[in-house]
Order: structure tokens, then sequence, then C-alpha cells
């Protein structure tokens, strides 16, 4: 601070041509200048130095002080923030018209200042205000313009958050019958709460604005969430089977017609001729091997439809029973045909699940 005191000027021819002097400042008039918006309430300088008097009257007093302001603080961008801290120094009991504040630079000087692992000093503004509707108010204002280095955050919160998040893509790449599909779903979700509440800790507590790692990882927790959601319908639909469920007709109609066309895919029976080929040939193998047992059981019928009366007849009853094999027993035509209705059942069993298996 400077500023002319008449009372205390001097001629130096009378003092040893003395130009200037160093005094207790406690023993001088000082203006009042403190900090408006401070913090803290500690309005007074740390250390009350000595002040630098000229003899024609001007006087030079610079105290070091700590001060601390109330400042708006911006996280939307976090951690690329930049932060405007407002300072605002005028006299405390005088105005204009006793003390008028004039601004000697434009700019703050950064002579000592130190440099920060946290932030940047962009700009330091200042600027003298005054207020139209009172002619006697006047202020000096400095703009603090700060900006935070994004390096310690990027590394330990920035990429470990992608990196996490993209895990959550893996789980539609397993196999819908791999039950770990659940299990990274929900390491996944609880890594993102773990930094979700890091997140809350560092930046500043304000219901201003929301900070955009905080809307990421929240919207990355909703589409986990829905993922979990996904992956459980999965899970029940792939273990359903033809003998516990039975598909809706608006199910095949979507997901074996309309789906597959705007996809571009085709069924397995238009675009495989080998899995065609090997699905006849067994189905031809089991009505092969169902003839074969049906041959067999009426065959067995026959010949032995009453063993007791070709062991009585002896050998000569026994070939005659040979050569009226083609004749079944009497009581013989009920248990073939259930064997035949067992048969058939088996067939159309394996042939339907033929066409789910071709289907799925």
């Amino acid at each position: 601070q400077e500023w002319e005191d008449y009372r205390l000027t001097w001629k130096p021819e009378d003092f040893d041509n003395m130009k200037k002097v160093r005094l207790p400042s406690k023993h001088i008039w000082l203006p009042d200048v403190v900090l408006y918006n401070n913090a803290d309430g500690m309005y007074e300088v740390s250390f009350y130095s000595n002040a630098v008097i000229s003899y024609d009257g001007s006087i030079f007093w610079l105290p070091p002080a700590i001060y601390k302001s109330a400042c708006k603080i911006e996280v939307k961008h976090f951690p690329f923030d930049q932060q405007n801290c407002t300072m605002k120094f005028r006299s405390w009991t005088y105005d204009r018209t006793e003390i008028d504040l004039v601004l000697k630079s434009d700019v703050a000087s950064l002579d000592d200042f130190t440099p920060s692992g946290e932030w940047d000093i962009v700009a330091l503004p200042g600027r003298r205000n005054e207020n139209p509707d009172d002619s006697t108010y006047v202020d000096i204002t400095y703009d603090f313009i700060i900006r935070r280095k994004p390096l310690f955050y990027t590394i330990n919160l920035i990429i470990p958050c992608i990196l996490i998040t993209s895990l959550a893509i893996l789980v539609f790449y397993l196999p819908s019958d791999c039950g770990e599909k659940m299990t990274l779903c929900i390491s996944v979700l609880l890594a993102l709460t773990v930094f979700l509440l890091l997140i809350s800790k560092i930046v500043p507590p304000t219901s201003l604005d929301v900070p955009l790692v905080g809307k990421y990882l929240m919207f990355t927790m909703v589409l986990v969430t829905f993922s979990i959601v996904t992956s459980v319908c999965v899970l029940n639909v792939h273990h359903r089977s033809p003998t516990t469920h039975t598909m809706p007709p608006w199910v095949r109609t979507l997901f074996l017609h309309k789906l597959p066309a705007l996809l571009f895919m085709k069924q397995p029976r238009q675009n495989c001729a080998r899995q065609r080929l090997r699905q006849r040939r067994h189905t031809q193998e089991r009505a092969a091997a169902a003839t074969l047992f049906l041959r067999a059981g009426a065959h067995t019928c026959a010949c032995y439809a009453n063993p007791g009366t070709a062991k009585a007849e002896g050998l000569n009853g026994y070939r005659e029973r040979q050569g009226q094999a083609a004749a079944p027993a009497p009581g013989c035509g009920c248990g073939l045909e259930e064997a035949v209705d067992g048969v058939r059942f088996i067939a159309d069993h394996m042939r339907s699940e033929d066409d789910d298996q071709s289907v799925s």
C-alpha cells in the first residue's frame, strides 16, 4: 500500500540529506483496508512491519498477510475445472471522500509466488469498481483465475473408471450357460460404487452442480444394472426346455422371422446343408431301429405265444409253430400296439428335440 500523509514531510537539507526513514507502522496512521469477503474473520495482517516514509510525505507499507476468501466452486468439469476466486478490498470505515482507492497495476505481481503441485495460476487481473448509485463507494477487486492439474486424478481416477466400465461389455461375450455372468456384473457394480464414494470425498460438497465424472459413473451404474437384469433374463430363458416351457407364438414370430431379417441373419436350415444331412441320417437310423424293434417283437410274440404247448408237442410241434410264425398269437396284439405307440412317442419326442436344437 502507498499513500501520502502531509504531516510526515521534511526538508532533506535540514537532516543531512536524509530522504527516507523507517518507522514502526503502529506509530503512524494506517488506512483500514481489509478483505471484505473474508472467510475466517481475520482482518488483521500477520505482522506489522516497518513503514518506509519519504521526505515528501509518501508512505510505503507492505506487511505480510494470509487471507482466506470465500469463493464459489465450479465442479462441473472436475478434474478439468478452472476456478475464479474474487478478492475484494476496501476501507472498513472510510468512504471515497476520505480515502480514494487507486489501482496501481491491472495485474497482480507473481514475484513471490510458489508453484503448486495441484493448481496453476492462469491470470490475476485487477479492477477498480465504483457504484453509480452511490458516489462514495469504491473498492479494488482482484480475480484469481486458477486451473487444476488433472494428471493425478486422470491416472488414479479416470483411467481405472474407464477400464472397469469396459469390463461390463464382456458380460455379453460370456456364454449363456456361464454362471459367472452375474458375478462379473455385480463386481463391476461394486467397483463403480466405490469410485463414486471416492469422488464424493474429493469433490467439495455442493448442490449447485454435479461433476461430469459423477454423471459418468451414475450413467455407467445404470447400464451395469440393466446388464444384470438382462443377464438374469438370458439365464432364465437359456435354462428353459421344451419339456418345461412352451414357446409363445409371438416369441417365435419375433425372434425367428422378424429380428433375423432386420439383422441380416439366416436360419441354420437354410444356411447349413451339412447339418440338414446329419439330422436326416439320424432320423433314418432311428426309424430303421424302430422297424427292427417292431419286427423282433412280432417274431418273439408269435413264436413264444404259448411255450408250454410247444414243449408238450415236441420237436414236430415246435417246427409247426415256426412255420406258423407269421400268424400272431391271440393275446399278443395288445402288447404289440403298446410297443408301437411307445416307439412312435419316442420318435416324435426325438424329432421335436431336433427341431428345438436347430432353432436354438
